[in-house]
């Protein structure tokens, strides 16, 4: 019997639309998210249409949003984090050491990055989510994680979500 499971990857394929800099940094956010008692879900369509670089859930319901810049003219050629507020409890930035910090917003946490780790330089103020927002982003996140997850062990179930 042909087990194609096995030759499932256990992480999708790279959609290519980020550069080696920012998944370094989305990498290591994520691991200092998972440090601090998150799990993160990466690019998470949001209710507004946008898609989040990073979002993670804790077990007491928080959901915080990673910005990802890689670059100052990432930063300038962005103008739509904004948006991304009304959709977590924290908002932040995660950036290489290469970046200063003056550059970002002074209302959002601000996250130091590599690939093999992160440190937070500034804690983000926190906005609390309204009840039907955060149950609309949790059940988001689920429903992303969950979805993930089938991929890897039905890709031929889920073959139309790989293009």
């Amino acid at each position: 019997m042909d087990n194609t499971a096995r030759n499932v990857a256990l992480v999708p394929p790279p959609d290519r639309r980020q550069s080696e800099t920012a998944l370094a940094i989305a990498r290591g956010t994520a691991r200092l998210l998972r440090s601090l008692g998150f799990s993160c879900i990466s690019e998470l369509p949001l209710p507004s249409g946008r898609r989040a670089d990073l979002v993670a859930l804790n077990e007491r319901g928080e959901i915080w949003i990673v910005e990802i810049k890689s670059s100052v003219e990432d930063l300038r050629a962005d103008q739509k984090w904004h948006e991304y507020r009304a959709h977590c409890d924290r908002l932040f930035f995660a950036f290489t050491q290469d970046l200063p910090c003056e550059i970002f917003p002074g209302d959002t946490g601000l996250i130091v990055a590599d690939a093999y780790g992160a440190h937070m330089q500034c804690e983000a103020p926190e906005h609390k989510l309204p009840a039907p927002t955060r149950k609309q982003m949790t059940v988001r996140f689920a429903m992303a994680a969950a979805l993930r997850i089938n991929r890897l062990v039905d890709p031929q179930g889920h073959a139309d979500f790989w293009e």
